[in-house]
Order: C-alpha cells, then sequence, then structure tokens
C-alpha cells in the first residue's frame, strides 16, 4: 500500500474530520449535559454559577452557550448539507493535510485535557464563581504547573477546531472564545485571590497561569 498517497489524500481527510466533528460534538453535548444533570443532583448547592446578569461572568458563560450551540448545529448540518461549506467562507490554504489532521488531533487531545481535570477535581469542580466556594485552594495535579489547567485544554481544542475547519466561522469562535477564557479567568483569580489572599498569592509565584 502507497501510504504517502493515503496520507496526502486532503479530500478524503476532509469527509472524514466532517463526519467526525459532527460526532465529536455531539458527543461534547451529551457528556456535558449529562454531567452537569449528575452533579446537579449530588450538589444541594448545584454547580452551575454563571453569576448576576449582564455581569462579566455572565457575558462570558453567555458567549461559551451561544458558541457551543453554534458549533455543534454547523458541524452536524454540514454532514447532510455539504454546501454549507460555501457560506462558511473556507481558508482554503490551510483547508488539507497537515493543518486539518493536526486540528483533529489538538481538537481531541485538548478534550482530553480538559476532562481529565474535570474528573480530578471530583466534588470541587464548578462552573463558574460559587460564592459560597471553594472551601479549598487546589495545588495539586495538573495545578502544580498550569494554575488552569482545564481552560488550558479548552483553548487548544479551540484551536484544534480553528484548524480542523478553517474558515472565517471558526476563526470567530476562536476569538471570542479565547478572549471569554481570559475574562473568566480574571474573574475567578480575583474570586480566588480573596478567598485564599495569602496562599494563592504564594501560588501564583510559583505556578503560572497557562504553562
Amino acid at each position: 500500500m502507497n501510504y504517502q498517497l493515503f496520507i496526502d489524500d486532503s479530500a478524503s481527510l476532509i469527509e472524514f474530520t466532517r463526519i467526525y466533528l459532527a460526532i465529536f460534538y455531539t458527543f461534547v453535548a451529551a457528556f456535558y449535559t449529562y454531567r452537569i444533570i449528575y452533579k446537579n443532583r449530588t450538589t444541594p448547592s448545584g454547580v452551575i454559577f454563571p453569576g448576576k446578569q449582564f455581569c462579566s461572568s455572565w457575558w462570558n458563560h453567555m458567549a461559551f452557550k451561544f458558541f457551543r450551540a453554534a458549533i455543534w448545529f454547523v458541524c452536524v448540518v454540514r454532514v447532510f448539507i455539504p454546501e454549507l461549506d460555501d457560506y462558511l467562507l473556507l481558508f482554503t490554504p490551510l483547508n488539507g493535510w497537515p493543518g486539518v489532521m493536526f486540528g483533529n488531533v489538538l481538537l481531541s487531545a485538548g478534550f482530553a485535557l480538559s476532562m481529565f481535570v474535570h474528573f480530578d477535581m471530583a466534588s470541587l469542580w464548578r462552573s463558574g464563581v460559587d460564592p459560597n466556594g471553594p472551601k479549598k485552594l487546589k495545588t495539586t495535579g495538573l495545578y502544580e504547573y498550569s494554575r488552569n489547567p482545564m481552560y488550558l485544554g479548552v483553548a487548544v481544542a479551540q484551536i484544534g477546531f480553528f484548524l480542523a475547519l478553517p474558515c472565517l466561522f471558526s476563526l470567530l469562535c476562536l476569538l471570542i472564545g479565547l478572549t471569554a477564557l481570559y475574562r473568566q479567568i480574571m474573574v475567578e483569580e480575583a474570586h480566588l485571590e480573596k478567598s485564599f489572599t495569602e496562599s494563592y498569592q504564594k501560588y501564583k509565584q510559583l505556578v503560572p497561569r497557562w504553562l
């Protein structure tokens, strides 16, 4: 078998990625829906804290909710209506080997990292800022190397999505997503600094925000 011809077959890779993205984001949506329902049942105070309406954290949550839904919708519709690509304004020079394959790898790796952190945090995990928590500052595991390993995984996945589907739509998702991530980190760091003043200051000096 000529493996070089297989690797260089960008058309097959693009069609594989079309299906992969639809399955991937459907799985992500189902996973988060199940986990949030499960955790809300086992956590009396709940685990979702977007903050007061129109505050910075609230806008960040709204941006993520909107673009997660939009990404899932676009990826699923593309499977059944390939002509949708004509309206996404594809960046043709990037839409092929090796960029698309690298995007698939980054997307999968970023999600895997986020899930690892999610399960590692266990009962400490919250979406947003819990006004009554956290009771403990997490500094072990991957938090020894990054203050925001879960957000790092999300950022890597967002970059991967742009490379897997290089177009104006995914670029817009990437730029707004990274901005929302940074803004949310600022909100959460301010809350942690208030809750764990001395210990968080020492932690910040030892561990970088990203890597």
